[in-house]
């Protein structure tokens, strides 16, 4: 079991702002979740208390066998907003997680980081400087330096957000690629239905104020998905039923 949520309760301001109540959940081993739900329902903060950037008002949080007590390298976290070494340049910024991690010769790690950046068309902006790029492109070259990094749980939230609909999809798609090389577990938070269908395994569908667990969606279909799939489209209005946002 990779991640085990025991009776998690979460609440601010002095226990009198409720955000998350009894959450009970276990992610095995190389799986991909999905954490779907209204804005406000505790997604976020449930990403945050199994990082380990914050604590649960009760309840405990095991990952890879240990109580969760605060951040650790075994737990990858990848928010909406990115940072890149700004005296890096983008092809050495993407390759500086590969060269520590030592796994791979410095040529097979440019390989590497060279082909991620064509498939997400920066390859010819690969001698560039951070300061030099569009804030789209800054967070494509910070997704993918996250990526290539291969911690054992990668914990994203709504990373693909702020892009255009294009490179959203091609992102998710090496996303899929690189977890199922290296066998991640990953628990992904997103608002966007379509995305969550793409992505999972395992959708779990929260409900606001407080944040609960309504329901835990299992996603039987084949990958690479198509979008336009008659299957597709039905299990997605499938979750759009259940996603009450008025919850």
């Amino acid at each position: 079991m990779a991640i085990e949520i025991k009776n998690i309760n979460k609440s601010f301001k002095h226990d009198e702002l409720s955000v998350l109540e009894d959450i009970n959940l276990n992610i095995d081993d190389g799986k991909f979740v999905c954490l779907l739900g209204p804005s406000g329902c505790g997604k976020t903060t449930l990403l945050r208390l199994i990082a380990g950037l914050d604590k649960p008002s009760s309840g405990e949080i095991i990952a890879d066998g240990e109580i969760v007590k605060g951040p650790s390298g075994d737990r990858a976290v990848i928010f909406q907003q990115y940072s890149l070494f700004p005296w890096l340049t983008v092809l050495d910024n993407v390759m500086f997680g590969l060269n520590i991690s030592g796994k791979a010769s410095k040529e097979e790690n440019l390989k590497t980081a060279e082909r991620y950046l064509e498939r997400v068309g920066l390859i010819e902006f690969k001698d560039n400087y951070p300061h030099e790029l569009s804030g789209g492109m800054k967070q494509r070259v910070a997704i993918i330096r996250s990526l290539l990094k291969h911690t054992p749980i990668l914990l994203m939230d709504e990373p693909f957000s702020a892009l255009d609909m294009q490179n959203r999809h091609k992102l998710q798609e090496q996303l899929i690629g690189v977890w199922e090389r290296f066998d991640n577990t990953i628990v992904f938070v997103t608002h966007d239905v379509d995305e969550a269908v793409f992505l999972a395994d395992e959708i779990v569908i929260m409900s606001r104020n407080p944040g609960k667990i309504k329901k835990v969606v299992n996603v039987d279909l084949p990958r690479i998905r198509k979008r336009e799939s008659p299957e597709f489209i039905k299990l997605v209005n499938e979750v759009v039923e259940e996603l009450d946002v008025w919850d």
